[in-house]
């Protein structure tokens, strides 16, 4: 972009820290982002765990192409049939358990979970939710509400009332879970805390405890699912099943789209007392659903979801340095952990200058995030890899 780009964008575009990136892209192909000043980049966050199967593939793009032609916005979600949307939805409960038959399109991630923060209340008739410390579940009012941040959450108070949080991995948190409680809101595997996987005892327990209490177990996987845990779901992981699914980012193969997914018994309570229980003009949008189901046939003709364990093993191989103290993974959800955010923020700067982008996490601002389109190369990795160690050690010397 020439200068007065950066100027424009600076002037005119709302701002949200005082020091953005600033990286200047005019194209994207695969898993590389292009400025105009002919440097690329390997782009190892996939626009916050959108982009599985890279930037502008070619059947992606195709079925965006194909369905703009046939018509764009029709009406708001839920009135008329539309092809894109109740095919999309097929193919959507035929990779989940039978009791998830139910889809309802939205936008993003936040609005995903605005409505299942609904439905669990409407369902149950309970107004008490069930969330974890440092859970992020996005930055609308009500999701905010349930996140895990009381740094990112004091600006904006009050928020929704009859909120409890928990421990993320706790057994003895559990018992907090009652009658009284609508729905339990997690990630399956919790992001912005720095990717913490739980373990399987904990997810059968914590499913076991909502069946007891007659509580909606509500999984967010708005950056888990779609294959970029090495499961399609991440929940498959863990030998259990939600009642209600939550998810976007990567859904719309790079357009925006997300949804929350239940049974048809709970998802009638919104068609009725009141009328329209949720309602969104753009949800399920014709052509973002046309992305959607092409971005699904891709991973799986493609069989993404099986080279995911080889490719985070590499990463895992290569990336040794006595800066790195840890490194916790889920998949391609990766979480390199450094001393302190000083040294991290150093070494992120020198690896976006040899070519990778990178950055940290919300809650866990020592951690690097990887988390690179699932298409990408052994090769590619490793060139990855070859640009953050040397930048840790050009920060190490």
């Amino acid at each position: 972009m020439p200068l007065h780009e950066r100027q424009l964008f600076l002037q005119n575009l709302a701002q949200t820290s005082d020091t953005p990136l600033m990286l200047e892209i005019y194209r994207a192909k695969g898993v590389y982002l292009f400025s105009p000043y002919r440097k690329k980049y390997i782009d190892l966050i996939s626009g916050i765990g959108v982009s599985n199967v890279g930037h502008s593939h070619p059947r992606v793009l195709k079925a965006i192409r194909q369905q703009s032609e046939r018509y764009l916005h029709l009406m708001v979600y839920g009135e008329y049939v539309q092809s894109p949307q109740t095919q999309l939805a097929k193919k959507l409960v035929s990779m989940l358990p039978q009791h998830l038959d139910n889809v309802y399109f939205v936008n993003s991630g936040s609005e995903a979970i605005e409505g299942a923060m609904k439905l669990a209340k409407r369902f149950t008739g309970r107004t008490e939710l069930v969330s974890c410390l440092n859970a992020y579940h996005g930055s609308s009012h009500g999701a905010l509400s349930i996140g895990g941040s009381e740094h990112f959450k004091n600006a904006y108070r009050p928020l929704l009332p009859d909120i409890r949080q928990i421990r993320f991995g706790e057994m003895a948190d559990l018992e907090l879970i009652t009658r009284k409680t609508a729905g339990v809101i997690i990630e399956t595997v919790q992001g912005e805390a720095g990717v913490r996987v739980p373990s399987a005892e904990y997810m059968q327990a914590l499913r076991k405890r909502c069946t007891e209490t007659e509580t909606l177990l509500v999984l967010d996987e708005i950056q888990a699912g779609f294959g970029r845990t090495g499961k399609f779901w991440a929940f498959e992981h863990f030998g259990i099943e939600p009642d209600v699914l939550v998810t976007a980012k990567a859904m719309g193969g790079g357009m925006p789209l997300g949804a929350f997914i239940s049974s048809k018994e709970i998802m009638a309570v919104l068609k009725n007392n009141p009328i329209l229980g949720h309602i969104t003009t753009f949800g399920g949008h014709p052509v973002s659903c046309a992305a959607s189901l092409a971005s699904m046939e891709v991973i799986e003709n493609e069989q993404l979801v099986s080279q995911i364990p080889q490719k985070e093993a590499l990463f895992r191989k290569l990336l040794t340095h006595p800066l790195i103290r840890e490194i916790r993974s889920c998949g391609l959800m990766m979480a390199v952990e450094f001393e302190n955010f000083e040294i991290l923020k150093k070494i992120i700067d020198k690896t976006i200058e040899k070519g990778a982008i990178t950055d940290w996490f919300l809650f866990c601002d020592n951690s690097m995030r990887i988390a690179p389109p699932l298409i990408i190369t052994e090769k590619q990795i490793k060139k990855a890899c070859t640009a953050i160690l040397e930048a840790c050690e050009e920060v190490n010397a």
